[in-house]
């Protein structure tokens, strides 16, 4: 029995699988040599690359169970900058010496199972050195399996749990076990990772689907050798690569290459021994930042005395950068952030304090401590002003900069928001709306790396909101929406919701611009929560009850959501049934332009299914409906991209839309940000320009038209439209400011600018001109600061950023003179009659940096590869004006200065740069492209080889690899361009030197060294005085042009009289009754009668104006030219003379035109050898073509320059033909081209293109606005021409309703036939707001004879037929017709004849026109008033689908019962109207079945019937909705009937006429 318990026993021992985690038994310690080694660069050999190596032995042995000890011993650290393997590398003992104690110093860690768990050390040790042990401890870190060789998992190491690949084989016989595992760092379920600036992008899934900008990998490589209670291991080898480009791949990428090596040596017996420090739990072999926030990859800064370096900083930047800025300003200026990032608030208060009354150092803190994204910044801003100490304008600027540069952390974050609950800050609205937005973004550059963001942030402001809506208090709740837009918290949806119109009442109360700013609050919060907003915004949008705007708002926001196929199907299934059309038009037009996305395929893919859906005559309306616009590009080679969206949203046809918004979006390096967006509103803004404001408010009138129009069935009035506009202005996504311009803005405003302080501080800045005055500016300006910072597998930061930092300076000396002297307490007026001479120097210069890095930034070290782009540019320049009103003399002179050699230069250089902070001195600069040819491979693997001062594991094999000796792509290049006139020739040098031999790729095209340069200098012997440009109007215009030419006056008219005029074409008439369109004066006034009486005006009349552009040169030669005009009124004849001024130069330009009649203009332009060589005669005419109005524009000529033909013919051919153009030929278009345009009807017009080659009809080309074209048909186009355009435009944006033959057209041209009541007023059109500007009514009599009545201002008029007259009544008293026309002697407002008619006249209050005769009638209302009008014309806001609404709001489907429904009814039968009708719900004589039961059915819409005791004379039939009830239900009519929905749709008859019964009468 014992036997085979123990073979039993022996084979379950042997059955037990060997443990393979690595073993480091208790006693040992393991002795291995470390090796490790980062480069940074192009990959391509011969190329220049930057890195560092670590070498030294690693001691490990075990303490207690699962906890071992770790030491270095005999570190040594070296640095590479210049071409691998060719180039040695330095060691660095001074760096080694400062860093030995820490490197020396053992740590703990915990192991177990081939995991590394904890890690201790002492406090001593910095996190960098902490770092480069987890870096070997990295290496350790094993997870095997003994039951699979191959496997996958995700892996916890330094650099976060990544995805790793497993895979394991033995060699028995060498009894050695060889793992290989890769780890994919593009695949991480956690990676350490810390971007800095990147808060505003966001990640464009299109631009890396192909190719990515940032890779990396890393290979492991171990040779395992079993033990006893585990495995050791013998060797393990690293190769890491992390590559980026800010292209495609393809297009070449700088990659960080690290290699480690682990190599097993002995095992001694002596113990590690801990130093007496405590040991501190330091975290995980996680990889943990330290100060790279702190410390820019540009330039090592060490640190000895912080507050000496930042005040030599400061005198540097002051001292420099005065006149001019120096070329390293921008480095500087980035040198003295990085200092003051280390000062605290108490070194940055005293810099302040010992500063603050120095303009200069004043300028360059306060722009300098903002930029250091720090906290303490933001405690500097506040406690500055709160003390006082920062104006209002230095406080915003700041806090604005300061807001957007800060790292959000919860420091940060606890200040802006104590600066949000600050008295002084509160009281400023200005300051507190800066700092309410700005707190918002903290939240949302807190919450962009967190999976989830803690909602105890926001929900302060979410209580303010929910406080503001409880109060009403609108202003605040704005702004708090705008707050929580910026957060993009996701909890914010509810609060959001609460504002939103959809849940109650409480809701739907607030202002719609409350409802448009929730709207827009969800944009950012969909970019978190898509689906979420997505419900909202299409709930949103089905609504059919909101506002148009807030409809197109909530289509904005859910294609802003990316929507899927079935969204976006379903809102164009909307679409097809939606009524309106401002609606329906802007969905189309956003549809449509997304389908040309090349950026949002999936997007574009929907909408392209859906738009085929919909009707294409959405696609066809006119410019005054809402439409949205949509743009984009994007090179995929590149990564490059842009796109740009416009909306257009209007609620009403009018001119003026009511919303305008556009946004531009960029696309660079596989990431995507709104780069700015704006939006205006400029709703009331029309009205209250126009409008008459004295009459808004008469109690009197009011009260008048309520007591008629409470005659109307449930009135209900529209909302006014505020007179106010809005704007805001986005940065990457965050609003940052926004105003509203209302009427108490305004006052304030005017207020302040007309206060004392304001016109002294006037008085002051004009007193210093006068007595010479200079000035300095520099601005100086941290544009980019781009950081991405990632560890590498050997625990060394490697980052990736951009910076660009720019300083603009000017000196301005100004000087002003006046003659005569002004006298000492001088008023404003008193510069009217004073000639002023202004003498200006300005010196405007600018300096650029920007630093793309690539590489390590440790603690004490950088190795990276830079490419510095430096652009410095000055043009000085020396302007001298003379202004003088009383003689109508203007004079401005540019006088030479003396400029630099190169007045523009860019230089782009890239190198491999090498530096440690604690020998500053031996820093190594490696151009990236080497400046002589590598030496052969023979002469260089013994030199290199020799440079290693040990062997190397990791370096042998790179020693043995061929090179390629790169020859450099080379490219110098001159350009240089003369203006003799001006006497200065300029140059443009450009000169390149790329790596392109090696790859054709982007990148390395770029890599290099480039320069531009502009140059200017004078041209020898063509030294030039001065420039000068002289105007005179009046008569004094003969003095200086006889007097700055050379050429007497005399002189001058020979060359006019030996023109030769050629005669114009005979004129053909458009239609046989064209000539009856224009009166002619009479034959002699043709234009060569004209022109041949007196063919050189300066004879007997002096020039009306004079212009003298020239260039004086030092021998006082003129160059340049004289133009002069003449104008004779008695012929309407203006002469426009062009000449040159220099001796030896005889071209001209002579212009004559004359005005032969109010329909037509004739001018001849000659040119050339004294106005001979070439002339061309133009003519501009009006007519008819058929029965259209039409205007033509001809030109006739017989000899044009040879160049002129050829580029005209150019152009010709390269314009593509639109669509719907007809093309012919016509034989008599040689050498003449015209031009006609004809009205064909109010928004159509045709064009007519006559060209010698070609005849070109274009055919119904729409217009955006309708065209008064009767008007047009009357208008003299020559005679008061502003006048006549401004009327034009006034026409043309009217809405007009009218009424003939039995035709009512409505203010949307929707034209019904309707049989009108007898004897009762009907409300034809008025303002349907609280306002009531205006109201007309429309009565007709039993004779069928038409009353108009008008109630406007203060005043009835009274319009009707009486004896083939028609008859004027102003508040009852007759106006007799040879007192017309009659002006209202308070309010604007003019009754006159017109034609037949009569016409009253109101612009200003709303109403441009009402015609009435005999026959017919005609309302016209202004622009601003349209969707603001209602009764029978409608609403103007051009919505034909919903053209029938009722006074209560109601769309009814029956024009008859849309036109009953606003009849004035009599309130009993012995009304003084003789009205005898009233407006009743009617119940459905019979009973029927209404879903399933017996029901009683009663009108919603009101049926005109006659008064009690009177009985109808005349009906008609109309169709109405009815709303049913049980026929058994208690409730007879409902009191509400109206409000109720319509169950089905019945005629009833309504009473047209009524006879009432003697009792009554």
């Amino acid at each position: 029995m014992r036997v085979i318990v123990l073979a039993l026993t022996l084979a379950f021992v042997a059955a037990q699988p060997h443990n393979y985690a690595p073993d480091f038994a208790a006693g040992n310690t393991y002795v291995y040599k470390y090796e490790t080694l980062l480069l940074g660069g192009l990959p391509d050999q011969g190329l220049a690359r930057a890195g560092l190596k670590i070498s030294s032995k690693v001691l490990i042995s075990a303490t207690v169970q699962n906890t071992f000890m770790l030491k270095l011993a005999e570190p040594e650290i070296a640095e590479f900058s210049g071409v691998w393997p060719k180039d040695p590398l330095v060691p660095a003992p001074k760096v080694t010496a400062a860093l030995a104690a820490q490197l020396s110093t053992p740590v703990k860690f915990e192991y177990a199972n081939g995991v590394v768990g904890k890690i201790f050390a002492p406090e001593g040790i910095s996190t960098m050195v902490l770092n480069v042990y987890r870096g070997i401890l990295n290496v350790l870190q094993l997870n095997i399996k003994r039951t699979q060789n191959v496997y996958e998992m995700q892996e916890a190491g330094a650099q976060g749990v990544c995805k790793t690949l497993y895979a394991i084989s033995e060699d028995e016989r060498a009894e050695r076990i060889h793992l290989t595992k890769t780890r994919d760092l593009n695949h991480c379920q956690e990676r350490v990772m810390m971007d800095i600036g990147l808060a505003y992008t966001e990640k464009c899934v299109k631009c890396q689907q192909d190719s990515k900008n940032l890779r990396g990998a890393t290979a492991y490589n171990y040779v395992l050798k079993p033990v006893a209670n585990g495995i050791l291991i013998l060797e393990a080898t690293v190769n890491e690569v992390i590559q980026f480009s800010p292209f495609t791949e393809r297009n070449g990428a700088a990659q960080m290459e690290t290699k480690q090596s682990l190599v097993f040596l002995e095992i001694q017996k002596a113990p590690i021994v801990p130093i007496a420090d405590e040991y501190l739990h330091r975290g995980s072999l996680k990889y943990e930042f330290s100060n790279e926030l702190l410390q820019t990859p540009i330039q090592l800064i060490k640190i000895t005395n912080l507050k000496v370096q930042i005040v030599e900083a400061l005198n540097h930047l002051v001292a420099h950068n005065v006149e001019r800025v120096h070329e390293d300003a921008p480095l500087k200026f980035l040198e003295l952030i990085q200092l003051l990032r280390d000062a605290r608030f108490e070194d940055l208060e005293m810099f302040y304090s010992q500063n603050k009354t120095k303009p200069a150092y004043r300028q360059w803190i306060l722009d300098a401590i903002p930029a250091t994204g720090t906290p303490a910044a933001l405690k500097f801003i506040k406690e500055k002003y709160i003390t006082g100490d920062l104006s209002v304008a230095e406080t915003a600027q700041a806090l604005i900069a300061s807001v957007h540069m800060v790292t959000a952390n919860t420091e940060a974050i606890k200040i802006i928001q104590a600066m949000a609950v600050n008295n002084k800050i509160v009281k400023n609205p200005i300051l507190r709306e800066i700092v309410l937005l700005g707190y918002g973004t903290m939240i949302a550059k807190h919450c962009v790396e967190m999976a989830v963001c803690p909602a105890e942030l926001i929900k302060p402001i979410q209580e303010l909101l929910a406080e503001a809506v409880a109060k009403h208090e609108i202003q605040d709740i704005i702004l708090l929406l705008k707050v929580l837009g910026n957060a993009a918290h996701p909890t914010s949806l509810k609060p959001i919701t609460k504002v939103l119109p959809i849940h109650g009442t409480a809701a739907a109360s607030l202002p719609m611009r409350v409802h448009a700013d929730a709207i827009l609050a969800l944009r950012n919060i969909a970019k978190k929560e898509p689906r979420a907003v997505q419900e909202l915004a299409i709930q949103l949008y089905m609504d059919k009850a909101l506002h148009p705007e807030l409809r197109m708002l909530a289509c904005i926001v859910l294609f802003e959501t990316r929507p899927p196929m079935g969204l976006v199907t379903t809102l164009a299934n909307i679409v097809k049934t939606e009524q309106n059309l401002q609606v329906a038009s802007f969905t189309y037009s956003h549809m449509k332009s997304l389908t040309r996305s090349t950026i949002h395929a999936t997007v574009a893919a929907a909408c392209n299914v859906a738009i085929k859906l919909l009707s294409p005559r959405l696609d066809r309306q006119s410019l005054c409906f809402s439409k949205s616009i949509y743009m984009d590009v994007y090179n995929n080679p590149l990564m490059l991209g842009a796109a740009a969206s416009a909306f257009y949203i209007n609620d009403a046809a009018t001119i003026l839309p009511r919303s305008l918004m556009a946004k531009t979006t960029a696309y660079l390096a596989g990431a995507a940000a709104d780069i700015l967006e704006v939006r205006v509103r400029t709703e009331g803004l029309q009205e209250v320009l126009l409008k008459n404001p004295e009459l808004v408010d008469n109690v009197d009138r009011i009260t008048k038209m309520k007591r008629v129009i409470k005659a109307l069935s449930q009135w209900k009035a529209q909302p006014n439209s505020a007179p106010l506009a809005s704007v805001y202005v986005k940065f990457f996504g965050q609003e940052i400011a926004f105003a509203n311009i209302d009427k108490v803005l305004i006052d304030k405003a005017i207020t302040l600018a007309t206060a004392p302080s304001m016109k002294e501080l006037g008085m002051n800045a004009l007193k210093a001109l006068l007595a010479g005055t200079s000035m300095n500016f520099v601005k100086p300006l941290l544009v980019t600061e781009v950081r991405r910072i990632l560890p590498t597998s050997a625990g060394l930061p490697m980052e990736l950023s951009l910076y660009t930092a720019v300083v603009v300076a000017a000196s301005v000396q100004v000087k002003a003179i006046t003659t005569p002297a002004l006298p000492e307490n001088f008023h404003l007026a008193h510069l009217l009659k004073t000639d002023i001479q202004l003498e200006t120097e300005i010196k405007p210069s600018i300096a650029l940096n920007t630093f793309a890095v690539m590489g390590i930034n440790a603690l004490l070290l950088q190795a990276n590869v830079m490419s510095r782009a430096k652009l410095n540019s000055i043009l000085p320049a020396k302007i001298n004006a003379r202004l003088d009103l009383t003689q109508g003399h203007f004079k401005i002179e540019a006088l030479p200065v003396v400029v630099p050699e190169d007045i523009a230069t860019l230089q782009v250089e890239a190198f491999a740069v090498s530096r440690n902070m604690e020998d500053l001195a031996a820093e190594r600069i490696t151009p990236i492209i080497p400046v002589k040819p590598l030496q052969p491979l023979s002469k260089l693997v013994s030199s290199a080889s020799a440079s290693l001062s040990k062997s190397s594991e990791i370096l042998s094999q790179e020693v043995e690899a061929p090179i390629i000796t790169p020859k450099a792509v080379q490219f110098e290049k001159k350009y240089c361009a003369k203006a003799v006139a001006l006497g200065l020739k300029g140059c443009l040098r450009v000169a390149t030197e790329n790596a392109a031999s090696l790859q054709a790729a982007i990148l390395y095209k770029l890599v290099g060294k480039h320069s531009v340069a502009l140059s200017l200098k004078p041209i020898e012997g063509e030294a030039i005085e001065r420039l000068e440009l002289k105007v005179q109007i009046g008569p004094k215009a003969a003095d200086i042009a006889s007097s700055s030419s050379s050429s007497s006056s005399v002189r001058l008219s020979k060359r006019l009289i030996a023109r030769k005029f050629q005669k114009n074409h005979k004129m053909q008439t458009l239609t046989s009754q064209a000539s009856a369109v224009s009166t002619s004066r009479s034959s002699a006034s043709s234009f060569e009668a004209i022109t041949t009486q007196n063919k050189f005006l300066a004879k007997h009349l002096a020039p009306i104006f004079a212009i003298i552009a020239h260039v004086i040169k030092v021998d006082k030669r003129e160059i340049g030219y004289e133009l002069a005009g003449y104008l004779d009124r008695p012929t309407s004849r203006l002469q426009i003379v062009l000449a040159a001024l220099a001796a030896d130069d005889n071209w001209k330009l002579c212009a004559d035109g004359v005005l032969l009649s109010k329909h037509k203009v004739t001018a001849k332009i000659a040119w050339g050898a004294q106005c001979k060589q070439y002339n061309t005669m133009i003519t501009a005419e009006t007519g008819l073509l058929g029965k259209s109005p039409a205007a033509r524009l001809r030109a006739t000529w017989k000899e044009l320059p040879s160049a002129l033909k050829r580029y005209a013919k150019k152009v010709y051919d390269y314009i593509p033909a639109p669509a719907g153009v007809i093309k012919g030929k016509d034989e008599t278009s040689v050498n003449q081209l015209s031009l006609t345009v004809v009205a064909t009807s109010s928004k159509t017009i045709e064009l007519i293109w006559k060209a010698p080659t070609r005849t070109v009809y274009k055919l119904d080309l729409h217009l955006p606005m309708a065209l008064p074209l009767e008007k047009i048909k009357g208008l003299t186009p020559f005679d008061e021409v502003i006048d006549n355009v401004n009327y034009i435009l006034a026409e043309a944006g009217t809405a007009e309703c009218s009424f003939a033959n039995n035709i009512l057209t409505t203010f949307n041209n929707r034209r019904y036939k309707t049989e009108m009541p007898q004897s009762c007023y009907q409300v034809l059109a008025q303002d349907c707001t609280n306002e009531l500007k205006f109201m007309v009514l429309l009565k007709k009599d039993q004779m069928e004879q038409n009353y108009i009545n008008v109630k406007i201002a203060d005043i009835d008029i009274d319009l009707y037929h009486k004896n083939s007259e028609v008859i004027v009544k102003v508040n009852g008293m007759e106006i007799p017709t040879n007192n017309l026309p009659y002006q209202h002697p308070k309010a604007p407002i003019l009754i006159k004849p017109n034609g037949e008619g009569i016409s009253v006249f109101a612009p200003s209050l709303g109403l441009h026109e009402v015609y009435f005769d005999k026959n017919s009638w005609r309302i016209k209302v202004v622009d601003w008033m349209k969707g603001q009008t209602c009764g029978l014309c409608g609403k103007a806001d051009g919505e034909i689908r919903q053209e029938y609404r009722t006074p209560n709001g109601r769309l009814t489907k029956s024009a008859v019962s849309f036109a009953h429904s606003w009849v004035l009814p009599a309130e009993s039968c012995r009304d003084t109207t003789e009205c005898r009708m009233k407006l009743e719900s009617v119940q459905l004589e019979s009973q029927i079945h209404i879903h399933g039961q017996e029901s009683k059915c009663f009108s919603v819409e009101p049926v005109l019937r006659c008064l009690t005791g009177c009985f109808p004379v005349k009906t008609t039939s109309v169709t109405v909705g009815y709303h049913c009830l049980p026929a058994d239900a208690a409730q007879n009519r409902p009191e509400n009937i109206y409000d109720k929905s319509v169950d089905l749709r019945e005629t009833a008859e309504a009473h047209l006429a009524c006879s009432c019964t003697a009792q009554c009468a």
